[in-house]
Order: structure tokens, then C-alpha cells, then sequence
């Protein structure tokens, strides 16, 4: 079985390494692809429950500030990905106080900056980590596209978009956002996109 501690200690190991997300993920995926299919199944699942952490409103509105407006579904799912990326005791932070993304060195580095210039490795997503555990997965049984079917054989479903649960609220105004989120308004103004 591969518990939440385990989980952790993966993603925090692959950024000692390296600080590469395309590295980081071949890291991952070998490391991942020498422990059992069941491992590689629960590790899918941790990354599932930890993401859902994440998947607010509140934080939803954050995003969508760093990046201009430019955070769809997908965007903020995979918004949520990366913050898992930046470690547990960062992610816990901020899914506690979405405004504490201030004080995330990836972050300031994108304020004053428009999205455009941006370099594709900056953008606070990190889509690709949804699939090492697949890719894991394929590597140890040879079945492609598998880790699916185990998932559901538990009774499990991911999920791919976000799913908010707590109340949606109305951050369109700029002076309601920065009473909210202060650290956040002063870094990345409202644009009036």
C-alpha cells in the first residue's frame, strides 16, 4: 500500500533531484513503475484525493488572478497539479489561505509580468503529472491504458475537471478581491481583461 506519507515522499524526492518538470515526471515514472500494480494504483488515487483538496472556489479565484483570467477547467485542474507539485507543507498552505501563493517563489516571479511573456515552463500548471501513474502503470503490466480499469475495479473514479464544493463567490469585483486576497491584489492588479 502506498499511504499519503508515501505519496508525499515521492513527489518531494522528485524535486530533490531536479527541478525539471519533465524530469521530475521520468523520475517519478521510474520510480513508480519498480513498486507493485497496486501501488501504482494507489498513488493515482493519493494524487486524486490531495488535488480535490484544492479544487475551491476560493483558490480557484487566486489562480484565475496569477494568470490573467487564462484559468479554465483545465486550467485549474492543472493549476491544482502543480500546486501538489510545490510540495505538501507549500500546498497545505495554500489550500488553508489561497493568498499565501504571495509568498510562493514561482509565483512572485510571474507578478508584473503579462501572461504573454511567460515562458511555457512558468505557467503554474502541471498537466503531465496526471499520467506518470499510467505510464507507470502500462511499463509494469504491459496493458495499455490500464490503470483506468483498476481504479474503477476498486469502486474509484478520478476525476479530470474541477468540481468546486464550497460556495462560489463573486471576486469579479477588484476592491472585493483585494479585501479577500491582499498580498495577491498588490502583486497581480486587476487588469480589466
Amino acid at each position: 500500500m502506498l499511504d499519503v506519507d508515501d505519496f508525499w515522499a515521492l513527489i518531494e524526492g522528485s524535486a530533490t533531484v531536479t527541478g525539471q518538470p519533465d524530469e521530475r515526471l521520468a523520475w517519478l515514472t521510474d520510480h513508480l513503475a519498480g513498486r507493485t500494480p497496486a501501488e501504482v494504483v494507489d498513488f493515482a488515487l493519493r494524487l486524486d484525493e490531495t488535488r480535490r483538496r484544492a479544487d475551491t472556489w476560493r483558490l480557484w479565484a487566486a489562480a484565475s488572478r496569477i494568470c490573467d483570467g487564462y484559468c479554465s477547467d483545465d486550467g485549474f485542474h492543472y493549476f491544482q497539479v502543480w500546486l501538489v507539485g510545490l510540495g505538501r507543507e507549500t500546498f497545505d498552505r495554500v489550500v488553508a489561505d489561497p493568498d499565501t501563493l504571495a509568498d510562493v517563489p514561482q509565483v512572485r516571479r510571474l507578478a508584473g509580468r503579462s501572461v504573454g511573456d511567460w515562458a511555457d515552463d512558468e505557467w503554474p500548471d502541471w498537466e503531465s503529472l496526471d499520467y506518470v501513474a499510467g505510464e507507470a502503470y502500462e511499463r509494469i503490466t504491459g496493458v495499455h491504458e490500464g490503470l483506468d480499469e483498476a481504479i474503477e475495479a476498486r469502486g474509484r473514479e478520478r476525476s479530470f475537471s474541477p468540481d468546486p464544493r464550497d460556495e462560489q463567490e463573486d471576486l469579479g469585483d477588484p476592491a472585493e478581491f483585494a479585501r479577500r486576497y491582499p498580498r495577491l491584489a498588490e502583486l497581480f492588479p486587476a487588469t480589466g481583461r
